[in-house]
């Protein structure tokens, strides 16, 4: 099919904000080229591109429900054209086209070039130095990835065999794109990689993520600019000392920590033990007062015991993090840890995946209480129902907490930065009016 033909298309995203980056950049050149172009749309176009993700199961069979949609469609001829790119596609893509022969063509995590080409379209990126990336947020905010895939070797995850070794983009070529994000109006930038901390390792033999950090603090029109997915071994103390030196680096800082026995840390190749994962978080919070930590941890890890499930709980009650995400334990292909014996029933997984979700909402909203009666910075994404929702420094959207502010009191612009007295809070949520 030449690109002449192709009128529009839909491009649908799974997965992580890295993902999405991806997409946004497809979506970029498809617009270019003079097709129009929908995103996660219901819309019926003449071709969709799906963009899968391969990290856990309940991914990996969201994207297969997706594939087998799309491909009803296409035998009932609601669209002409099925393609599939990323991290499933990478990963199984011999399995995949002979139990779906519907899809058109079957792309890696690298083969977005080979993508366009295939269906007549210039994979140049920067033609006329134009930045070719079509935003799917809310206009105010982007993800900035500073890199891809990933050198460390943790035993659960399959990134590295999907996505292959950490590299870095050259800093100018990432201040390049910020700065013209920043012209298009955004605000809030979230600094993504798969371990934004290895940043610099590979192209200038040192860590470079602080640097980068001061650099992007000088854009201007950057009101907010938030660290995701840092590694917890050999964290970076120039990263702390940029967050406290610029008004514009959020107070916040998203660290995975995945455990805290020192057993299963060792198994799942984390390198720190329990005892440097606490002092590290106490460091950070002694460099950083008031800052927001947001973590996520795995539960149901093959051998897990009760007494080291109890261990973690005893520290998240101690830590008592901002934010906190936790997964039950899934098996992996090519994974080290897919050689053990995941002896953990499905039905202990989520019984221990739940005590540790109900103490975490006992710690938030204690947290939020915190803030009743005092007056934040929000940025207002949008508007649901009755209310204006909003965020603080300290949450991102999507996974975090909101600000809600009632519509009545005030109009509120989207993207916009408001002072705002925080009246009342849940265990989610805050709610505020402006001042």
């Amino acid at each position: 099919m030449r690109a002449a033909k192709i009128k529009n298309v839909n491009v649908v995203t799974l997965g992580c904000s890295k993902n999405l980056v991806d997409s946004e950049w497809l979506m970029g050149k498809l617009n270019a080229s003079g097709i129009a172009v929908v995103h996660d749309s219901d819309l019926l176009t003449d071709m969709a591109i799906i963009n899968t993700c391969g990290f856990v199961s309940d991914a990996k069979q969201e994207s297969v429900d997706t594939i087998l949609r799309f491909a009803e469609a296409k035998k009932n001829n609601k669209i002409k054209k099925l393609f599939v790119m990323g991290c499933l596609s990478q990963r199984y893509r011999d399995e995949l086209k002979n139990e779906i022969p519907e899809v058109d063509g079957w792309y890696g995590v690298a083969d977005t070039d080979a993508l366009l080409k295939s269906i007549g379209v210039s994979a140049d990126s920067t033609p006329g130095g134009e930045l070719l990336r079509m935003l799917t947020t809310p206009s105010h905010y982007a993800y900035l990835k500073i890199a891809e895939g990933c050198d460390r070797s943790c035993s659960f995850c399959a990134i590295p065999l999907i996505r292959g070794k950490n590299i870095s983009r050259p800093q100018e070529e990432i201040l390049d794109e910020a700065r013209m994000l920043a012209s298009r109006g955004v605000k809030e930038l979230f600094v993504v990689a798969q371990d934004t901390t290895w940043y610099g390792l590979d192209i200038y033999k040192k860590r470079m993520l602080g640097s980068l950090l001061d650099a992007l603090s000088q854009i201007n029109g950057i009101e907010w600019i938030r660290l995701h997915y840092t590694f917890p071994a050999g964290f970076p103390d120039d990263v702390l000392e940029a967050i406290n030196s610029h008004q514009n680096i959020c107070k916040y800082i998203d660290i995975p920590l995945q455990h805290i026995s020192d057993r299963i840390l060792t198994s799942m190749k984390r390198v720190l033990g329990g005892k440097e994962t606490r002092e590290l978080v106490e460091h950070i919070r002694k460099v950083i007062p008031g800052v927001a930590l947001r973590t996520t941890l795995i539960t149901g890890y093959p051998g897990e015991t009760e007494k080291e499930h109890k261990e973690l709980l005893k520290f998240i009650e101690e830590s008592r993090f901002e934010r906190l995400g936790v997964f039950a334990y899934s098996a992996e292909e090519g994974t080290a840890a897919y050689e053990l014996n995941d002896n953990i029933s499905p039905a202990i997984k989520n019984r221990r995946l739940g005590e540790i979700m109900e103490l975490q909402q006992s710690i938030s909203e204690k947290n939020n209480a915190v803030f009743v009666g005092k007056t934040l910075k929000v940025v207002i994404d949008g508007a649901e129902g009755d209310y204006y929702i909003g965020r603080t420094e300290f949450d991102s959207p999507e996974i975090d907490n909101e600000v809600l502010i009632l519509k009545k009191n005030k109009v509120l612009l989207p993207g916009t930065f408001y002072d705002v007295t925080i009246t009342g809070n849940d265990v989610h949520d805050l709610f505020g009016k402006v001042n």
